[in-house]
């Protein structure tokens, strides 16, 4: 007998986004989270277009507060203008990952998800039902049992080694110090101020009289203690870089890391799922793994859903792995590649005058600018032509309904269903019965411009699965692939 459908290890933003998600589908799930309260650090100050449109996709980018766009893009430091593309590439900026966090609580304590803090997993075991975690509390030893376990509980998973999850790792070759201070005024370097001999230093505005600084100097420890790091050494290696005195500044919070990474071999096995930092680590690079983590919950919220409610096609959960795995892998090989741009000595300057050319060239930034926004994703969907296939939906595509007024994709994907939007009524039909999971909008396209198509099918992630013209199964095949059985007969016919 088990007390949740689901259990969320780790009340980051990858944890809560992906309880809203199940929760959105009417799945029972609860959050656990080690910490007694909210760490209030903020190691991410933002994240890439997909990620946001993500969020923007649930409705949530509103209650996030006031952020800015940035309107250039870069790989490793070296600038390119997002301004000659098509699409929009340019990432959040300027916002706190507390906020961040903040606001999906809220989002989760009005779906009514409880976070259990100061609960510390200790222990999982698999049963004929499902799955027993183990767990300390503030009152003590307990159990609780759940049909699944997903850890999105960070690079040092406890959920990732209780299920005996190998994560591969790349060794860590250099040391970089984090803090947030107060009472000091300091020259911003939002985007880093390279120095002789490979280091380097970052200074970013975070708020009135707040800086976030980063150091990355050599001869720090490449496996540095984030428990044992002080303001005091923090400072010294600011004053040996750069002669600044930030002796007198008020820490806020320190961190220290190397550059290690790892990958999970499995993101599922069996019952336990793993989602974020726990199923892929990331030197720290301008929020990188949180906004592949949030794409990580999107991917995923659906499809557990869909296998814990009982309408999920066969190995609709198994697509999590074979989909994600492969967008971790190259998100570490991107990262390390950015890293050694970035942080390289003088050695690296002719490489950089390359790319820098390269990247004046429409299709060159197109291609980096894809990796930088997670616009350039593509899953293995089906067989097709139409180049949206796989893609995500541009959310700012429009319809003009019967009745005359207008919906972008964005807004009609709140509820976390997927969409069949079709120009053609006739198609309507054949989605019958699947209502409970699928939304259809009949209408026309407000320009031609938006999507030149008589019917796209889009998952609940916001990635298109099919479209008229353009696939080549039928549309029957492609709903009971991804939105399996209808709850009632389709009639015969289109």
């Amino acid at each position: 007998m088990r007390n949740t459908d689901v259990i969320v290890v780790g009340a980051g933003p990858v944890g809560l986004l992906l309880a809203g998600e199940l929760r959105l589908a009417g799945v029972d799930v609860v959050v656990h989270d080690r910490l007694p309260v909210p760490s209030g650090e903020s190691r991410a100050l933002g994240f890439n277009r997909r990620a946001a449109e993500t969020l923007d996709q649930r409705g949530l980018l509103a209650r996030l507060g006031e952020f800015r766009w940035g309107p250039m893009g870069h790989f490793g430091g070296v600038r390119f203008d997002l301004g000659m593309l098509d699409d929009d590439h340019s990432g959040v900026l300027g916002l706190s990952q507390a906020r961040t966090e903040e606001a999906l609580s809220g989002w989760l304590a009005d779906l009514g998800v409880p976070v259990r803090r100061g609960h510390e997993v200790t222990g999982l075991r698999e049963t004929a039902e499902g799955v027993v975690v183990s767990f300390t509390g503030p009152d003590g030893p307990g159990e609780e049992s759940a049909a699944y376990v997903v850890g999105c509980d960070g690079a040092g998973s406890a959920v990732r080694t209780l299920a005996g999850i190998p994560a591969p790792g790349w060794e860590p070759t250099r040391g970089m110090y984090t803090a947030e201070i107060t009472g000091v005024a300091l020259r911003p370097r939002p985007i880093g101020e390279r120095l002789p001999g490979g280091s380097m230093v970052v200074c970013t505005p975070v708020g009135e009289g707040r800086f976030r600084i980063v150091v990355h100097d050599l001869s720090l420890p490449t496996r540095p203690d984030p428990g044992a790091l002080t303001f005091a050494e923090v400072a010294d290696a600011w004053r040996r870089l750069t002669g600044e005195s930030i002796d007198h500044a008020q820490p806020q919070w320190l961190w220290a890391t190397g550059n290690s990474a790892a990958l999970a071999e499995e993101y599922r096995r069996g019952r336990v799922l793993l989602a974020g930092d726990a199923a892929h680590e990331i030197p720290p690079l301008a929020a990188w793994g949180l906004s592949a983590g949030l794409q990580d919950a999107a991917n995923l919220g659906w499809k557990l859903a869909a296998t814990v409610k009982g309408w999920a096609p066969e190995g609709l959960l198994d697509t999590y792995h074979t989909e994600r795995h492969p967008v971790g892998r190259e998100l570490i090989r991107n990262a390390q590649a950015a890293s050694k741009v970035y942080l390289g000595d003088s050695a690296m300057d002719p490489v950089r005058e390359v790319m820098g050319e390269l990247l004046a060239h429409k299709d060159a930034a197109e291609q980096v600018a894809g990796i930088v926004s997670g616009l350039g994703i593509r899953y293995e969907v089906g067989k097709g032509d139409h180049p949206l296939l796989g893609l995500r939906m541009p959310p700012h595509t429009e319809l003009t309904r019967p009745d005359g007024t207008r919906t972008h994709v964005a807004e009609l994907l709140h509820a976390g269903h997927g969409l069949l939007l079709t120009t053609d009524t006739t198609l309507a039909r054949q989605a019958q019965g699947l209502d409970d999971r699928l939304d259809v909008v009949t209408g026309t396209w407000t320009t031609d411009a938006d999507a030149p198509l008589d019917a796209v099918l889009v998952r609940p992630d916001g990635y298109v699965a099919w479209t008229s013209p353009g696939s080549t199964e039928d549309l029957r095949e492609a709903l009971g692939r991804w939105f399996g059985t209808p709850r009632v007969p389709q009639p015969a016919g289109r």
